[in-house]
């Protein structure tokens, strides 16, 4: 029988080489109990290389980047009760600067019918958001787009923002560390994203618990202090408790399920699982 570490190794590579790894699969193959299995991929979770999954685990690094479209749908709830956190943080008059993102995308939708509002962004999604809002100002960054994250990076996006100020400024993430900061899967987009926490009064990054101390991807956008984290009452307390130790600024936002299958009922195509 192989040693814990080994039976560890072996795990990731299944996980690499196919893809997904079931808890049931890997028990009967290495011949050791489902509780021990969970307790290998939540070790391997913790250490970044795998993603925990219903069921099972993925391994991180072992797919590319995930498209705006593919990201809206997962963690549905969590990533709207993040949304109503921020949205409430935001007062008539100010001045916002809205990342792209699936989570920022969120919070657009949340500031429909806001009035007196001012807001920046690269993202087409919340360009679209909120395209017809009346009381909200929309400015929009431009520069070379990203087909995948349907947003605009580049030097004429960073040059328009040494123009700029802002009240709020709200950033999303692929991950999250309190070590690193921001982690992403393109140094453009974490060269402006950094940019973007230097222009802002309150700087905010939104991420739902499955990002919090993950590195998916090798570029990183580090955030000088102070600055917010924002993330849902399922994130694992010691990884909550990293970022508070390093002198990161933590609001974990409730869970609603009444309030998100309401909202998941305006959004076509989302169905509940």
């Amino acid at each position: 029988m192989l040693s814990a570490n080994a039976r560890r190794e072996e795990i990731y590579h299944l996980a690499v080489t196919t893809g997904l790894a079931s808890v049931e699969e890997l028990s009967a193959r290495f011949e050791v109990t489902a509780s021990t299995i969970r307790r290998d991929l939540a070790l391997l979770n913790g250490q970044g290389r795998l993603a925990r999954t219903y069921g099972g685990a993925m391994a991180l690094g072992a797919h590319p980047e995930a498209s705006l479209r593919q990201r809206t749908g997962e963690a549905f709830e969590q990533k709207h009760a993040i949304a109503r956190w921020a949205a409430s943080v935001i007062r008539p008059g100010e001045n916002i600067l809205l990342d792209a993102g699936s989570t920022v995308g969120a919070l657009a939708h949340e500031l429909r019918g806001f009035e007196k509002l001012s807001v920046t962004t690269p993202g087409i999604n919340t360009m679209q958001e909120l395209a017809d809002s009346e009381g909200i100002e929309v400015d929009c960054l431009g520069g070379r787009l990203r087909s995948l994250s349907q947003s605009f990076v580049g030097p004429l996006a960073e040059a328009a923002l040494e123009r700029m100020s802002f009240d709020r400024v709200f950033l999303g993430a692929d991950a999250v560390t309190a070590e690193d900061g921001i982690c992403e899967a393109d140094h453009a987009q974490t060269r402006l994203k950094e940019l973007m926490a230097r222009r802002g009064n309150n700087v905010y990054v939104l991420a739902d618990s499955s990002k919090l101390g993950m590195r998916p991807f090798h570029a990183w956008a580090r955030l000088a202090l102070p600055w917010t984290l924002v993330t849902n009452d399922g994130a694992d307390p010691e990884k909550v408790q990293k970022f508070r130790d390093a002198g990161v600024q933590v609001e974990v936002a409730e869970v609603s399920t009444k309030a998100s299958f309401a909202m998941r009922d305006r959004v076509p195509g989302l169905v509940a699982k």
